[in-house]
């Protein structure tokens, strides 16, 4: 099988590109598995900490090939998101140091 036709590209590296596209995906759609499966067995709806850290390497991967397709909508949206995803690493981060001290 051809896979620059069948992808519909003309060289190597927009193939490279394509293949990059779907890796960030299946990580982006991962956290929502992830999130489910957790939920799953806690019984309750719960976010772990591996939904954010998918997220951001997801999110990054999906900006880098929204740049790479100099797309700028899908650019500010991941962009934005990426935001959002690290706050909340810090945000969490946070929240455990308090836990651990003594008090």
């Amino acid at each position: 099988m051809d896979l620059l036709a069948f992808f519909h590209v003309e060289t190597t590296t927009e193939l490279a590109w394509i293949l990059i596209g779907f890796l960030a995906q299946v990580l982006f759609g991962g956290r929502f598995i992830l999130q489910w499966l957790r939920s799953e067995k806690a019984g309750e709806s719960v976010i772990p900490v591996g939904f954010w850290w998918l997220s951001i390497f997801g999110g990054a991967l999906m900006l880098a090939y929204a740049i790479y397709r100099w797309d700028p909508v899908f650019m500010l949206g991941q962009a934005l998101g990426l935001l959002v995803y690290v706050r909340n690493l810090v945000l969490i981060r946070r929240a455990t140091r308090r836990a651990a001290q003594p008090g």
